[in-house]
């Protein structure tokens, strides 16, 4: 894009050259350092000039599907199952990775809140006297976080409160995860009672003793969840009174890689990062505080064998 640039008070053409790739970079902290892991290994070892832009789910989606976006890199599911049903089906414009990352989602506590309270099961969340040592603010309900308000978890936490009946018991809060994992490093920390969302693998597994609610099996037949992207009704729509279904996540790229740049479509296909990988890369933004950009680049210079294995695939 051209632009204008005052120097010394004289206008002087500039030119800014888009980037060959933009990376879309979700607000959590391994998909933040897996969209600079890309961006890193491209810019190295492919010649690419990448740009890497920080933007939620939804509106990558729609970058994906106009051009405007080529990567996305931890698509969740079950999560994104309508999206991905839209969009990455046959003849849609976006491929889902094949390889994906194992992983779980749910509700959680702490063992000193178990302890304390009682509370082992989703059930126990409608037991107004159990639930009375969430009550941080004295208002008669105990408090909940559901997930990042630009999450596409977190309605469907809201769904599924409404389903078991315990967001007549509970508050539901939404807010950034910094902001709600730091109320269960302070309630670890001073042993108070703590119940919120929780995905693995995530670096709070390997901080505090964690447990995970207990709940019903995933049943297909009884989860029906409707997007708020999809209907202004929503929650009224939906039903999910059961856990959730195994999760994944996968990278997500533009179809028109696969013409445009095989080689980066193959690289990205060949990518095949572990839990105990996302975990640390958690762990090194949230309790370390690197920035996901210094971590990424020094993880490509430490993996430079294992970015080679993945860049052997973009040669065939």
């Amino acid at each position: 894009m051209a632009g204008l640039v005052m120097v010394h008070g004289i206008a002087s053409a500039a030119c800014a050259h888009a980037a060959d790739l933009v990376v879309a970079m979700p607000n959590w902290p391994s998909g933040q350092v897996t969209a600079n892991i890309i961006k890193d290994s491209m810019e190295k070892n492919l010649r690419l000039s990448v740009e890497v832009k920080e933007m939620g789910t939804m509106t990558a989606f729609a970058g994906l599907a106009s051009g405007d976006v080529d990567i996305h890199p931890e698509v969740w599911l079950p999560n994104l199952k309508s999206l991905t049903e839209k969009y990455a089906g046959k003849d849609g414009p976006v491929q889902l990775a094949e390889i994906g990352v194992p992983a779980w989602q749910g509700i959680c506590t702490t063992r000193q809140t178990v302890e304390k309270t009682g509370i082992q099961a989703v059930a126990d969340l409608l037991d107004v006297k159990k639930t009375a040592a969430l009550d941080t603010d004295g208002d008669g309900q105990g408090e909940l976080w559901i997930g990042a308000p630009s999450w596409s978890s977190t309605p469907i936490e809201r769904i599924r409160a409404n389903s078991y009946g315990y967001a007549k018991t509970m508050r539901l809060l939404e807010m950034p995860e910094d902001m709600g994992m730091a109320a269960v490093d302070a309630a670890a920390a001073t042993d108070r009672p703590i119940v919120f969302a929780c995905y693995s693998p995530h670096v709070v597994f390997k901080l505090h003793d964690i447990v995970k609610l207990e709940e019903p099996t995933y049943d297909p037949a009884k989860w029906h969840v409707v997007l708020p992207a999809d209907d202004p009704d929503w929650l009224r729509k939906s039903s999910a009174p059961v856990g959730w279904d195994a999760a994944r996540f996968h990278i997500a790229y533009s179809k028109a890689l696969t013409a445009s740049k095989p080689e980066v479509a193959s690289f990205l296909e060949s990518i095949d990062f572990t839990a105990d990988e996302i975990t640390q890369m958690s762990y090194a933004v949230e309790v370390d505080r690197q920035s996901p950009a210094d971590y990424a680049k020094a993880w490509v210079g430490k993996n430079a064998d294992r970015v080679a294995q993945w860049l052997k695939g973009s040669a065939k």
